[in-house]
């Protein structure tokens, strides 16, 4: 398992209070970094960047993405979820030591997390990476779904993590993936807000992004914006122009979407009331049966435009029930009733009752079903962070590491024998 109950006689403590280790957990929306034994990351920043020049080569941050600058391109060190470019890897890893932490790589081991499906190539550069350049003194990967299944205080459990590119479940057992049982499908946050945008575009509303606005004055609801464009903006990329327009329509989905809790008619839905949200231009709109619509093909994706994904549309609810029945039929019991909600599409508004309702359906009766979300949002956002956070403090998890020793003996392939 990932902790072993055995204490080290080893006199090296990396985790201990003297020198805590810093946790990395890095998602394909925001990066999160801190220290092991703190509740919640020193750092949270959006994994995207700017490009720059030759004295700053990217420009990293939410301050830094906020600001417009002439030709600059929006890029990620990202692809499904693995390390792909890492120089901007690198750069990002800079930024958060320096800016953030404020603290020197060579002291302080480094607890980081990895998407399941991980491949070997990566797994071998991060810990090559760590070690070379940042001369770690220990390092550890770890699989994203056991930290977020630890940070709830279980070993075994169902994880269901909806972030912004896909969703996936993860089957996790006596704390190790069962790879066999992973399931993913393209119904995630990028989805709905492809939606949104369709939606948008047939209501004739423009979202201007917050960049192009000088000033604004208050309008009543649905009446023409009146606002002030902001002078000599310089000429951005489009990547940049639609990257800013991309956070206008992740902040209004966090303001007004809400998932049913049944599969609702348009009679039922046009009952509900609105709820308006005020653009950065001023313009206010009020959204109605729509703020159902758009999330419900997460569950119910037949009959959505889904020309714009690729891959199997596997509802929520079949994502959760794919996987578990690839599990051995002794193991299923325990994974229907510790289905652990991580990454911020699921924190939408009923989100968790609906899915709990629909799992339901999918099981006998006998069948126990629940969904653990845990305590508070940040708990949901920052689960593998707040797992890695937990784990990488515990005296009994010390002989876990990869010490320096170990990789300079062995070499990067050290990391396939350590972390499993």
């Amino acid at each position: 398992a990932v902790v072993s109950t055995q204490s080290t006689g080893s006199g090296s403590v990396y985790g201990g209070d003297e020198v805590g280790a810093v946790c990395f957990d890095i998602g394909s929306h925001t990066v999160r970094a801190g220290f092991a034994g703190e509740d919640a990351p020193k750092a949270n920043i959006p994994t995207h960047m700017l490009t720059g020049d030759e004295n700053t080569k990217y420009h990293i941050g939410t301050n830094a993405l906020s600001y417009p600058r002439e030709k600059s391109e929006v890029v990620m060190p990202l692809k499904d979820g693995m390390i792909e470019n890492w120089e901007q890897c690198e750069a990002m890893l800079d930024y958060i030591y320096s800016k953030c932490l404020s603290v020197d790589s060579a002291e302080h081991p480094v607890m980081m997390s990895e998407v399941a499906w991980n491949k070997p190539s990566i797994r071998h550069k991060t810990c090559e990476m760590m070690f070379e350049k940042y001369n770690v003194p220990a390092f550890y990967l770890c699989k994203n779904a056991v930290l977020a299944a630890f940070a709830s205080g279980r070993s075994t459990a169902l994880v269901l993590d909806t972030g912004a590119t896909q969703t996936t479940a993860i089957p996790v057992h006596d704390g190790y993936v069962l790879q066999h049982g992973i399931v993913k499908s393209p119904l995630a946050g990028n989805f709905l807000a492809a939606q949104m945008r369709e939606h948008l575009k047939e209501s004739n509303i423009e979202v201007v992004p917050t960049y192009k606005v000088a000033a604004k004055e208050q309008v009543k609801e649905g009446e023409p914006a009146r606002w002030t464009p902001k002078k000599n903006i310089p000429a951005v990329s489009n990547s940049y122009h639609n990257y800013m327009v991309d956070c206008v329509i992740e902040d209004l989905m966090q303001h007004v979407l809400q998932v049913h809790d049944r599969p609702a008619t348009d009679e039922d839905l046009n009952m509900i009331p609105g709820n308006s949200f005020e653009f950065p231009n001023g313009y206010n709109h009020m959204f109605g049966a729509e703020r159902f619509k758009i999330p419900e093909p997460l569950f119910d994706p037949i009959g959505t435009n889904l020309r714009i994904l690729g891959g199997d549309m596997l509802a929520m609810q079949h994502v959760v029930s794919s996987s578990i029945s690839m599990c051995d039929v002794d193991v299923r019991p325990s994974l229907w009733s510790n289905i652990i909600l991580a990454g911020g599409t699921t924190l939408m508004s009923g989100f968790s009752e609906r899915l709990t309702t629909e799992c339901t359906a999918k099981t006998t009766s006998s069948m126990k079903v629940k969904v653990v979300t845990g305590g508070n949002t940040s708990d949901r956002i920052f689960s593998a962070w707040v797992g890695a956070s937990i784990l990488a403090s515990l005296g009994n998890f010390q002989e876990h590491w990869i010490s320096k020793q170990e990789y300079e003996e062995e070499g990067k392939l050290v990391v396939d024998r350590k972390c499993a």
